[in-house]
Parts: structure tokens; C-alpha cells; sequence
């Protein structure tokens, strides 16, 4: 028996058995020629701010659908499905905007015309529209359209050192979900107006791809920085881990000086001048993460109480699944966490944090280019064989999770991942390339308005009771009146309020001597 299997018998049944998972989901708002909706967030939604499933990410237009969190995977897609049907049905009785089912957007407008999000009066909620503001001055507000699903996983009697090597091993595999899962190989080229780029023209309907391309949201092009791009986080531990976000919580960044807390008529530009504003803001793969308390910050929380789960946030939409995400990629996940949780997991090195972002890059832009090499440890390597001899590495784990359910659809879901990586036309990114070839002259617009139409109306007709309306209608009354309250209840001026929740002495404090800043990033 190897040790990874051994380390899999000694988990048992009942901390399998114990495994947690929950879903967030975005998806932009668009009109029916294929063109970003500009309008508010629909107030039959209920509030942004307060309601627990509906709410939105970065742009007023993009919703963020939210599950609890579920010992199934089975009710945690039901309970997605279930709020989509709200959510597309709140849209038919207001008009005729529809959710956009691909990671990447609609048309775009120009880019200080699409709308942020908007929280409301309070303290809180001014604070994260200042947030995305600074979004938009660091980034571009373009960048913050694309759409991502985010996968929290947990699994019990997992300390914060355990979860650090699941992490590690991730990042070292994660190439492997993107060839899998990534389904976004082009882009509207009003996407990338006036930036750089390395994408080819297709056709003559304004859609750029890179032929080959696996998740263009992943690559260059999406959410990054040269500011982010100093930043070299190690995943050795906790307080490594902790003291780097510090540093970037606190380290001013001279660009983002330049632009300032306020402008010269008062407004807001952004939260703070730091490389970081707030920890959401350092853009990874995966993240440990911790539930917080009102007002909490995050760090706070993970130094304090350690690591409670973990955040997938690397998956695509699949544009032809009708929630953009389905039960054997869910199953897959369970088995390859498990997977990178029991499996050897050395530290990380300066060098190895360089080559995963090296091997991610050329995932996302080449990565079913036949051939095509990554770096393991410096040497090169075919993505197709060590993406198999991961595959193979999974199968105990999906058989053990099997006999538990009395099911094979782990080991299915895994066979699955072996065919398609074995047979690269299957992967969702060819079929999206295939899809807008074969029905749409190759455009990325038409095809996603036409896949995004026959989602609408496959969940529009979908059974839906009186009492599951009734019910979204009470969390939908209930958000407003809770919003009402946190704004009724705020006293403290918005700046004095500002200054304490990005003070340093918010973050939390090490609890063991950490290593040197230099040292924290570079570790």
C-alpha cells in the first residue's frame, strides 16, 4: 500500500463522510444583442449588501450567486439551481436581460461606463464601492467583467498546516483543472481595446482566441498587475502566509499614491494607497480563507482562529452546462483536494512560485498545444503526462469515496478527466472554439448570446412552486430590511470609519516570531 493510500485508510469514513462544499458564481447581466446591461441591480433581488445568495462582485452588472454550505454535492448544485430560477425569473418580469453563461464579458462599453457595484449608505457599504473604485484605478474596470465559479471545500479534523500542503500541492497541479475545466479561449475584442496583447484575430466579428487557449482568464489577461506581480507568497504556513499579506496590506505603492485616497472634488478613488487595499484584492488560485466576524477583518480572522476551508477560484463557466457547472466536475474536485490534502507536499521555493506562475500562463494561453512543455522542478515536462500521472494517482481516492456513496460516479468523473485530457477536442475550451466554428461564423458574441438564450429558457421552464417564490420573496424583503438597519445604525463618519478598518493594528498580530518581510515574500 502507498503512503497515500495508507493516509487515505486512516481518514476513515466519518471524515470523508464529514467533507463540506459550497458554490459562488458570477455571471454579468446582458442585454439581448450581446451587450453589457447598465442597469441597477434589480431591487426585486433585494439588497446586495445583506442578502445571503444574491448579491454582486465587482460591477453593478455582475451578479454573485451564492449556496450554503452542503454535505452533498447533489443539493449544494440543487440549491444554485434554485436561486438562478429566481434570478432569471425576477429578470423576465422586469425585461428582457439575460445572465451571460461565459467567464468572459459581453460587449463592453468604455471602460468608465461600466457601473460598480453599489451597497448603499452605510459605513460598509460605501466601503466597498470605494474598494471597486480603487479596482478600477489599479486595474481597469474591464478586467473586473470576467466571471469565475469559486469552490469552498472543507474537510474535518484538517489543521492549518494540512491545509497549507493541500495548498501547495494545488498550486504545483492546478494546470491540470485548467486543461480540464477551462472554457474560455476567446474574447470580444472590446475586451482588450487598448491593451497589449498576444491574441490572434478570428474571423471578421471582433472575437480574438489563442488556438490552442485553455482559459484566457487565467492567463496575462486577466485580473493582475505589475504592482501584484512583486508579490511572491509563499504557502509554507500560516504565519509566512500571514506576514506577506501584511506587507502588502501596509507597504504603500507609489503608483497608487499618485492616485490617491480622494480626488480633488472629494469623491473617493479608493480605499487605500497600500499595494493592497484589502485582502480580497490578492488574486490567487486558491486561498485559505476563515468565516469572520462583523467588521473582522480577514487576516485577522486566519490569525487568530487558523484556517476553517479552503477557496477554489480558478474554474471557468461552462457555457453549455445551464448552471455553468456540473456534478462530475464537482465529483473530480472532492477526489483531486483529497488528493493534494494526502499526497507528499515539500515546501515551496522562490523558484518553484516562479515556474507555477511560468506553467499557469502557458496553460491558460497553449495548454492543448500537442506537446506542449511545462517545468517541473526545473526540468520540462509534457502537460499530457503529468497530467495523467496525476489522473492515475486519483483513482484510490475516487474508489474510496465511491464505496461510501455505494455509487461509481467518482471513479467515473475521473475516467472522465482521463479520456478528455487523452483526447484534447473533448476539453469544454475546444468545444467552445467548435461550437462558435460549426453554428455562430466564428463568433464569440453570437455564440455565448445563443447559449446564454438556451440556458434562459431551459431554467425558465424548469418546475417552480408558489411556495419556492414566496420564499426567495422573504430573503429578498428580508436583505432590504436589513440593510435599512446597518445604515440606520451608523454613527461614525465615513472617513474616521475608513482610517480604522485599514489601520494596521486591524490585521492581527503573529503568534509565533515571523520570519523578516524580505524573508515573507520570498520564502
Amino acid at each position: 500500500m502507498s503512503a497515500l493510500q495508507q493516509r487515505l485508510a486512516a481518514l476513515g469514513p466519518e471524515r470523508l463522510r464529514g467533507m463540506r462544499r459550497g458554490l459562488e458564481k458570477e455571471s454579468l447581466r446582458s442585454q439581448p444583442d450581446g451587450k453589457l446591461a447598465l442597469t441597477p441591480h434589480p431591487a426585486a433581488l433585494g439588497s446586495a449588501l445583506t442578502h445571503p445568495h444574491i448579491t454582486t462582485d465587482y460591477s453593478e452588472s455582475q451578479l454573485e450567486l451564492i449556496t450554503g454550505v452542503h454535505a452533498s454535492v447533489e443539493s449544494c448544485l440543487a440549491e444554485l439551481g434554485e436561486v438562478h430560477q429566481f434570478v432569471l425569473r425576477t429578470l423576465k418580469a422586469q425585461g428582457d436581460e439575460m445572465l451571460w453563461v461565459s467567464s468572459m464579458p459581453c460587449g463592453l462599453p468604455t471602460d468608465e461606463t461600466i457601473p460598480l457595484g453599489r451597497y448603499g449608505s452605510s459605513n460598509v457599504g460605501r466601503a466597498k464601492s470605494v474598494y471597486r473604485m480603487g479596482l478600477g484605478h489599479r486595474y481597469g474596470r474591464r478586467m473586473q467583467t470576467i466571471s469565475g465559479i469559486h469552490y469552498n471545500w472543507s474537510l474535518p479534523g484538517v489543521d492549518n498546516e494540512g491545509y497549507f500542503a493541500l495548498i501547495r500541492n494545488f498550486r504545483r497541479h492546478a494546470f491540470l483543472l485548467l486543461t480540464l475545466f477551462g472554457a474560455s479561449p476567446a474574447v470580444c475584442s472590446s475586451f482588450v481595446e487598448g491593451r497589449n496583447h498576444e491574441l490572434q484575430k478570428l474571423g471578421a466579428s471582433g472575437t480574438l482566441y489563442m488556438p490552442h487557449g485553455t482559459s484566457l482568464r487565467m492567463g496575462r489577461l486577466g485580473y493582475q498587475s505589475e504592482a501584484q506581480a512583486t508579490l511572491a507568497v509563499s504557502y509554507n504556513g500560516l504565519e509566512g502566509y500571514a506576514a506577506s499579506l501584511h506587507d502588502a496590506l501596509t507597504r504603500p505603492w507609489p503608483a497608487y499614491e499618485t492616485v490617491g485616497i480622494r480626488n480633488p472634488g472629494g469623491d473617493y478613488n479608493q480605499l487605500a494607497t497600500t499595494l493592497l487595499q484589502i485582502e480580497n484584492e490578492f488574486y490567487g488560485t486558491i486561498r485559505p480563507k476563515r468565516v469572520i466576524f462583523p467588521g473582522e477583518r480577514p487576516l485577522h480572522a486566519l490569525r487568530e482562529r487558523g484556517v476553517e476551508y479552503i477557496e477554489v477560484r480558478l474554474l471557468d463557466l461552462n457555457p453549455f452546462e445551464p448552471i455553468g457547472i456540473d456534478a462530475m466536475t464537482l465529483r473530480f474536485l472532492d477526489v483531486f483536494l483529497l488528493h493534494c490534502l494526502l499526497a507528499d507536499s515539500p515546501p515551496d521555493t522562490p523558484s518553484e512560485i516562479r515556474e507555477l506562475a511560468q506553467n499557469q500562463h502557458l496553460t491558460a494561453a497553449r495548454g492543448r498545444e500537442p506537446g506542449l512543455e511545462l517545468l517541473r522542478r526545473g526540468a520540462p515536462v509534457k502537460l499530457s503526462d503529468w497530467g495523467q500521472e496525476i489522473i492515475e494517482q486519483l483513482q484510490p481516492i475516487a474508489d474510496a469515496l465511491d464505496e461510501l456513496d455505494g455509487t461509481d460516479a467518482h471513479a467515473l468523473a475521473v475516467a472522465h478527466a482521463r479520456s478528455t485530457l487523452r483526447q484534447p477536442d473533448l476539453l469544454p475550451s475546444a468545444r467552445v472554439l467548435r461550437a462558435m466554428s460549426a453554428h455562430h461564423d466564428d463568433s464569440f458574441i453570437a455564440f455565448v448570446r445563443g447559449q446564454s438564450a438556451l440556458t434562459h429558457r431551459h431554467l425558465l421552464g424548469l418546475p417552480w412552486s408558489d411556495a419556492q417564490q414566496a420564499r426567495f420573496e422573504a430573503l429578498a424583503k428580508r436583505s432590504v430590511d436589513d440593510q435599512r438597519a446597518i445604515e440606520a445604525a451608523d454613527t461614525m463618519p465615513f472617513e474616521v470609519y475608513r482610517q480604522e478598518y485599514v489601520s494596521a493594528d486591524r490585521l492581527g498580530h503573529p503568534r509565533v516570531a515571523a520570519v523578516g518581510k524580505g524573508q515573507a515574500l520570498a520564502a
